[in-house]
């Protein structure tokens, strides 16, 4: 009997087993589609993947799978009957997506979104159909881009100090900015504007006004919030950027700093002996302990006067070397070089050149039918051999020829039909079959919007720099630096084609380093080698000057 009650209970138990293995036909038909909790980071550009899965394990195969946007009609991804589906799918992913089909018989299917774009951010819903059960999830895709580093330049003087502009394009979404004191570690107020391009990515600029000449060191950074990803820009402005300043104003507030900090030194030094001479001899050790702060506190205070002073020396320094080579507006420059009086050279003009009776003025004769085949040009009487100086040059019809203008090294061969270059002793810019042009081989096109009315020519000859200025509205046209000056420059004019008037206008005394020399009619060409200058960085490239005020203005590449 106790046998066979063993065997009964063991057969009940295993008929128990069977029945809770056994599927729940009632609910087969029932599922739960889960997505993921957290928002999906997609970065602008890659690929991303939207998966959703099913609570329990069961193939999704034979369902009708589809994720969509805000509307069921706006489908991103439609799979039914065991392929993809394109009649119902939005145009902007069509060829963007495909289904990730590895583990569709455990339950998990993905969409693949290739080449993410900004337009892909937002609220996606996907929906697993099983005959007449439906389920469906939610899930978040954040896009983020990082776009190009911050560039940073001074856009002038405003409102009684200086106004700095930081500029990025290509983030997404928009970014943080901020504007930064390094020596205070404070945040700095700015003003900001923001577009979206056709992509919908953002560029924004900061203008930042800085009226505390003692604030000289800034940095401009762009964060992106999603991928905590930051792009930093620092730019250094000299004390002469803010109205009306002057270095020996630092100075005077270092000293006074300096003052404050030795009578507070002081002050405290007389506390600690006077507190000395009241202790007890059981606190002589504490006393000399103090003692040896003060001399250390003494040592701190003159290592920063000594500091201060180093600083402010460097800052002169700085200011002097970067003076003559920053793309500033010419009405800044003209400040620096001296005008210059330049008289036009008779016995150098070309014999199809008409001069005016002053020789300030040249024009092109009337030829007729007949095509020059010579560069018609003149050189300044007087040539330059140092110092630093200025012209300015009225250039009438200027959109109706070719023409050019700059200075010509002593020697230079201008006979017969020429290429001005550096390489041949020209720096010179102007304009050549309709288009303004620097004068190298091959000719560098610039990008203006009108040909300029009115030239200004900044020769440094020790700095070895020509820059040209577009004097009506004082902005900087291009510069030679680094040029391989030696000897004797002169102002060089040509006119070869068309009613163009080239008229010298500019005044002024001769300054030194004018020589009495007139320019001979032609001459050698320049020693083997010589180039736009050591500035250059390869072929065809043209230098300009490295300034540590001001970013450097786009140049156009040589065609």
């Amino acid at each position: 009997m106790e046998g066979r009650s063993s065997f009964s209970l063991c057969c009940h138990l295993s008929l128990l087993l069977l029945l809770l293995q056994l599927p729940a036909w009632g609910c087969a038909e029932e599922f739960l589609v889960i997505g993921p909790k957290d928002p999906i980071v997609a970065v602008l550009g890659r690929d991303t993947i939207l998966p959703c899965s099913l609570a329990s394990p069961m193939s999704v195969e034979n369902m009708e799978l589809r994720w969509f946007r805000s509307k069921f009609s706006e489908a991103v991804f439609v799979y039914q009957n065991r392929r993809e589906q394109r009649e119902e799918q939005m145009p902007e992913y069509t060829g963007r997506t495909s289904l990730v089909r590895d583990f569709l018989t455990q339950g998990q299917a993905a969409v693949c979104i290739h080449k993410v774009r900004a337009s892909d951010d937002g609220q996606y819903t996907c929906f697993f159909k099983k005959g007449d059960f439906y389920e469906e999830a939610t899930l978040e895709v954040k896009v983020a881009g990082v776009g190009s580093a911050p560039q940073v330049h001074i856009d002038g003087p405003e409102e009684g100090g200086v106004r700095v502009v930081c500029t990025a394009s290509g983030w997404f979404p928009k970014p943080q900015v901020q504007w930064r004191d390094p020596s205070e570690g404070k945040r700095l107020a700015f003003s900001e504007t923001h577009v979206q391009d056709a992509d919908g990515l953002f560029r924004v600029e900061a203008s930042l006004v800085l009226r505390d000449s003692s604030v000289q060191n800034v940095t401009c950074s762009f964060r992106n919030p999603v991928l905590d990803q930051e792009k930093v820009k620092a730019i250094f402005i000299p004390e002469p950027f803010f109205p009306k300043a002057s270095p020996w104003k630092v100075a005077s507030a270092v000293t006074l700093t300096v003052l404050g900090l030795l009578v507070a030194g002081a002050a405290y030094l007389l506390y600690k002996e006077h507190s000395a001479k009241q202790q007890a001899k059981k606190r002589q050790q504490a006393l000399q302990l103090a003692e040896t702060e003060d001399r250390k506190e003494t040592q701190e205070f003159k290592e920063l006067i000594d500091g201060l002073r180093a600083e402010l020396e460097r800052r002169k320094a700085v200011y002097q070397a970067a003076w003559s080579k920053a793309q500033l507006y010419a009405d800044w420059r003209k400040e620096k070089f001296p005008a210059c009086s330049v008289t036009l050279n008779l016995p150098s003009a070309h014999p199809n050149l008409v001069l005016s009776q002053e020789n300030t003025s040249i024009t092109l004769k009337a030829l007729g039918d007949e095509v020059s085949d010579e560069r018609c040009s003149v050189l300044g009487l007087q040539g330059i051999t140092s110092g630093r100086c200025h012209w300015e040059v009225e250039v009438k019809e200027g959109d109706r020829g070719d023409w050019a203008m700059g200075v010509c090294r002593e020697g230079a061969d201008r006979e017969g039909w020429f290429r001005e270059c550096p390489e041949k002793g020209f720096w010179a810019v102007g304009r050549f079959s309709e288009e303004f042009c620097v004068c190298t081989i091959p000719q560098t096109e610039l990008t203006l919007r009108e040909v300029p009315r009115r030239l200004g020519v900044f020769l440094d000859h020790e700095g070895g720099d020509v820059s040209f200025y577009n004097m009506t509205d004082g902005s900087h046209v291009f510069s030679f630096s680094q040029a391989p000056f030696s000897g004797t420059l002169f102002p060089y004019f040509m006119v070869n084609s068309g009613p163009v008037s080239l008229t010298v206008c500019s005044t002024g005394d001769a300054p030194q380093g004018l020589s009495n020399k007139s320019p001979p009619l032609g001459g050698q060409l320049s020693p083997p080698g010589e180039g736009l200058g050591s500035g250059s960085e390869g072929d065809g490239v043209l230098p300009g000057p490295e300034s540590p005020l001001l970013s450097r203005a786009p140049q156009a590449v040589s065609p």
